[in-house]
């Protein structure tokens, strides 16, 4: 299994507006949530004054990821949300400094507190208005699928519950695309459609199917009935049960391989190339590697794309396998392979 990863260092409209028209299968990616904190980077997503500027700089992003998509290509995109609170003058985290800057990291909190329309504890709906943005500038909104967190971290709230989940939207550039279904279907439970009846029903226990003629090929034999054939697997549902999972190189949120490789492997097929515009600290890349798919990653921080680049290059390497690295520090080239 051979594949080819780049990355690139830059903004990513601009690094988007260079690369060829229909040339990446799928996209997948997490951009920096609107207000969250500041990197250092001039430019950065995330740092606009209003929601309405931030759900418009992503609309102009993946518009570029629009053009870069096959026909058949989809967008696995990834959001948070926050709540409108009190303006309040963002401060200085001492102890975190931006690995490879020299810059501390700077919590934007006043942005919060300064959305027009918006009282003091509203749900800011970030995800939903960012959603919608995309669907009215041409993308088919196909599925908003719901990352639940067992092990979310807990709040210092007492008059709402606390936040356990982020979604995760499909888009698809065109009516009809590549989707993968059986690459990603899940063990089949009692209780469901396709599930077994009568004496073989456990709730709650997944089952493995009876034996039945159907193992000789021929599931039309006499006195079948479909309705009452087991399967063992069904269609992937829209709530995904991932953990969160601690990454001690980032100052970041990160989130899991088990989340974004469903995506991977419903949006691309094998030996097709998935896109990250947001790279961060290269997840998505690496995914795509043990999935046996090419990459592209993009990201504005010089110090994350070392990062990512290393974590790709110490990941424990399968025989007989072949992985190349380009890496562009703006118009300087490293190739690398191993």
């Amino acid at each position: 299994m051979n594949t080819h990863h780049k990355f690139y260092l830059g903004d990513a409209l601009e690094v988007l507006k260079g690369l060829p028209a229909e040339s990446v299968n799928c996209c997948v990616t997490s951009p920096p949530y609107w207000g969250l904190r500041d990197y250092g980077m001039e430019g950065q997503v995330g740092g606009e004054d209003t929601p309405e500027k931030y759900v418009a700089k992503l609309v102009d992003i993946f518009s570029e990821v629009r053009r870069v998509l096959r026909p058949d290509g989809t967008l696995w995109l990834n959001l948070g949300d926050c709540y409108a609170s009190p303006g309040k003058e963002g401060k200085w985290d001492e102890k975190r400094r931006q690995k490879g800057t020299g810059r501390r990291l700077y919590h934007m909190q006043a942005n919060r507190g300064r959305v027009p329309g918006l009282k003091n504890k509203d749900l800011v709906g970030i995800p939903w208005a960012v959603a919608f943005a995309l669907r009215n500038a041409g993308w088919y909104l196909r599925s908003d699928i719901i990352w639940y967190k067992p092990n979310a971290m807990p709040e210092s709230v007492v008059d709402r519950p606390t936040k356990a989940h982020e979604y995760l939207f499909l888009l698809s550039k065109s009516e009809r695309y590549y989707y993968d279904y059986e690459a990603i279907q899940e063990d089949a439970v009692s209780g469901d459609p396709d599930s077994p009846r009568g004496s073989a029903a456990v709730i709650g226990i997944p089952h493995n199917g009876r034996r039945t003629q159907a193992e000789t090929g021929n599931r039309r034999y006499t006195g079948f009935n479909a309705r009452y054939q087991p399967w063992e697997k069904r269609n992937k549902r829209s709530v995904w049960i991932v953990p969160t999972k601690p990454f001690p190189e980032a100052h970041f949120a990160v989130y899991p391989l088990d989340l974004i490789k469903p995506c991977i492997l419903a949006g691309c097929p094998p030996g097709g190339t998935v896109l990250d515009p947001f790279g961060g600290s290269g997840t998505t890349s690496l995914a795509a590697k043990q999935l046996g798919r090419n990459s592209i990653y993009i990201d504005l921080n010089p110090a994350y794309l070392e990062m990512a680049v290393k974590r790709m290059q110490f990941e424990v390497q399968e025989l007989f396998a072949t992985h190349t690295y380009e890496v562009f520090w703006g118009k300087r080239l490293e190739k690398v392979v191993t």
